[in-house]
């Protein structure tokens, strides 16, 4: 008999996210993925200057902080034919490169680890088989047993404090978990400690950006920090020195801690979910983080059905987006799809009030449009640049991904799975805090040889633009592929749309009935208990899910558009 689970809200996400799926015989043969919220950022730079487009479109998301300032200023950039100077590209590829770092451990230990790791199981843990546990798998130097020993306890007494937090409402005790008490105790205590380095780790965006969340030193032509080994207002060898010492943390913490934590716990939960939570097959990555000469470290394609021994050119014209089962309209008809650059903002709530049980997933059910590329539903983030940069031929994806299939006793095809995109995520940070290093290095080399210029200004006064002129800026996110199109007309922004990684991941279905990456990662998935349906937050956070990203509108004068209804209240 056929039973609908709803979990509302996803929690450990950014936003608000409804699932919705059916389960027949123990297993999901089902599922819808609804963005519940509505807010943004789109309509408010129609008529404004380009140039300053970056700073609002940034605020699209204070998590995934920074991305959209890149794109944006990116897209911009297209637009008006302006190459920016090599020292800028270091700093972007510096602010971009420590945000992936800092954003991908968050991800792996505060919003991902819980589905894995047992909380209460780690209370009945042996400090000293604890221990033995990470020597063997790690030299990091906090692996005594009486480290274990103050973990265990400080986690007694916030047990016996009743104050729980966010530990409140887990599943502990779910049939589903398969780590012994020992490793339960061990990733806790790296839970504790990745609070404490990922506050030092972001650093770098104060230095590079003056602040994080939302750095302030993008611009259109380059970026507004100054290289002057001669000043001490400016990025100069001792602040260089303090972002190799960031630099250097960051890559012993993945090394040490990060991987190896990822592999042990692969290693209780390869058999089954290797195999569970694939989805569609096919895979977007617009490439990221250029070298001097234009080529990326992570390159753009497009993977179909699996299929690693083709990569295919990524080509912006074949995206669209459609809105047949999402609450907006467009003015020709929802039945066809638009380019970005035709693309239309248009908010249509036709969905239930509440309270309510269900969404009305025949017709229109959520705030996230359709995105397609040549009408194909494609998903992207960590999996996608991994397996593109694998079928590439990229060595150091290569090497890594070869090393962690051996150690785990598994093939390729678990790549494409619930711990594939979780295991493909923790395999990029290591190339990208190995490259660190070597970025920071090469603007030191850029000084020495005088080479200090940071914003090219050929192209600033409107007076040199095109009467009209159109651009796209891709930035390959920490959460995946993500696109901002603006059109330009007398200077002024006519139409301005953001296409971001989890309007991919999270859209409904199209009008050819095709569902997105997370309705279709689901379908075949077994459910022990629908009453507590963690087998459902494994698969869609391995996404790690960024709502506020994927539906934004704002009424500048500050209208109030729309009213969401909470637990039965109201909340403007």
């Amino acid at each position: 008999m056929a039973q609908r689970i709803v979990v509302d809200p996803i929690t450990r996400i950014e936003g608000h996210l409804r699932i919705e799926a059916q389960v027949e015989d123990g297993r999901i043969t089902n599922a819808w993925a609804s963005s519940t919220a509505f807010r943004g950022i789109e309509i408010i730079l129609r008529g404004r200057d380009p140039r300053e487009a970056w700073l609002m479109a940034q605020r699209i998301c204070g998590v995934c902080t920074t991305v959209h300032a890149l794109a944006s200023v990116r897209a911009v950039e297209n637009a008006l034919d302006i190459q920016i100077p090599d020292n800028a590209r270091l700093v972007r590829n510096l602010i971009a490169g420590f945000q992936f770092v800092h954003d991908h451990m968050i991800h792996f230990y505060h919003l991902h680890a819980l589905d894995w790791v047992d909380i209460v199981s780690a209370l009945k843990a042996d400090p000293d088989a604890t221990a033995k546990l990470a020597q063997s798998i790690s030299d990091w130097p906090n692996s005594s047993p009486d480290y274990f020993r103050t973990i265990k306890e400080k986690l007694n007494n916030f047990v016996r404090s009743g104050q729980l937090g966010i530990f409140a409402n887990g599943y502990w005790g779910h049939s589903a978990y398969r780590l012994p008490p020992e490793a339960n105790l061990l990733a806790v205590a790296h839970y504790l400690e990745a609070l404490e380095w990922q506050r030092d780790i972001i650093r770098a965006h104060a230095i590079l950006g003056a602040k994080n969340p939302h750095p302030q030193t993008y611009l259109v032509g380059g970026v507004a920090i100054a290289v002057d080994p001669d000043s001490e207002s400016a990025l100069n060898a001792d602040k260089l020195a303090f972002l190799r010492r960031l630099a250097a943390k960051a890559k012993a913490f993945v090394e040490q801690v990060y991987i190896p934590d990822l592999l042990a716990v692969a290693s209780f939960y390869k058999d089954e979910w290797g195999a569970l939570g694939e989805g569609i097959g096919n895979f977007l990555a617009c490439g990221e983080f250029p070298d001097r000469a234009g080529n990326l470290l992570f390159p753009a394609g497009i993977i179909l059905n699996r299929d690693l021994s083709r990569v295919h050119p990524v080509d912006q014209q074949k995206i669209a987006e459609y809105v047949t089962h999402s609450w907006y309209q467009y003015s020709d008809g929802d039945g066809k799809g638009k380019h970005p650059w035709e693309g239309e903002t248009m908010p249509n709530y036709t969905g239930p009030k509440p309270p309510y049980q269900y969404l009305d997933t025949d017709g229109k059910y959520t705030w996230m449009k359709a995105p397609r590329y040549e009408d194909k539903p494609m998903e992207v983030g960590p999996l996608a640049r991994v397996l593109v940069a694998y079928a590439s031929g990229q060595p150091r994806i290569k090497a890594l991904v070869d090393g962690a299939l051996k150690q785990l006793g598994i093939g390729p095809e678990a790549l494409f799975s619930t711990l594939g995109r979780t295991a493909a995520r923790g395999l990029e940070t290591v190339v990208i805090a190995e490259q660190l290093t070597a970025w920071i290095g090469e603007l030191a080399a850029n000084m020495e040889s005088g080479e200090l210029r940071i914003h090219n200004g050929e192209r600033w006064d409107p007076s040199t633009w095109p009467k009209e002129a159109k651009g796209y800026g891709f930035h390959d996110a920490p959460r995946g592929t993500l696109g901002h199109w603006i059109h330009i007309v007398d200077g002024k922004i006519a139409n301005y749309q953001a296409v971001v990684p989890s309007t991919w991941n999270c859209s409904p279905r199209d009008p050819k009935g095709q569902p997105g990456p997370y309705e279709a990662s689901l379908i075949g998935t077994p459910i022990a208990d629908p009453a507590q349906p963690i087998e459902i937050l494994r698969t869609i956070h391995s996404f790690d899910p960024c709502m506020a990203c994927g539906v934004h509108i704002l009424d500048a004068s500050g209208r109030e558009i729309s009213r969401i209804h909470l637990n039965g209240g109201t909340c403007p």
